[in-house]
C-alpha cells in the first residue's frame, strides 16, 4: 500500500470458528469424535458398497433424491428389523 500499513481482514464469524475449533480438541469431544467412524461413517461406507449409492444412472436432482430417501428408508429398516430380531433388551 502507499501508506505501508498492513491490514488484517478476518471473517465476522473468525471468532465463532476459531471457538469450534478450539471445542473440537477438548476430551469429551475426541471420545465423541473417534465413535464417528463407528456410526455414521459406517452408514455411508455400507449404502455406497451395499446399496448402489457409488454411482447413480438417474439424471435430475429430484430423481438423485428420491433414490437416496428410498435407499436409506431401506437401510433404517434393515436395522429396525435386526433390533427387533435380536429379541427384547434384557432389564
Amino acid at each position: 500500500s502507499k501508506q505501508h500499513i498492513k491490514m488484517i481482514h478476518r471473517h465476522i464469524w473468525e471468532d465463532y470458528l476459531e471457538e469450534a475449533d478450539h471445542l473440537r480438541h477438548t476430551e469429551e469431544n475426541k471420545k465423541i469424535y473417534a465413535q464417528r467412524k463407528e456410526t455414521i461413517e459406517r452408514v455411508f461406507a455400507d449404502a455406497k458398497e451395499k446399496h448402489g449409492m457409488r454411482w447413480t444412472k438417474l439424471k435430475g436432482l429430484k430423481k438423485v433424491s428420491a433414490h437416496a430417501m428410498l435407499t436409506f428408508a431401506a437401510m433404517n429398516l434393515k436395522k429396525l428389523a435386526n433390533w427387533t430380531w435380536r429379541g427384547p433388551c434384557p432389564v
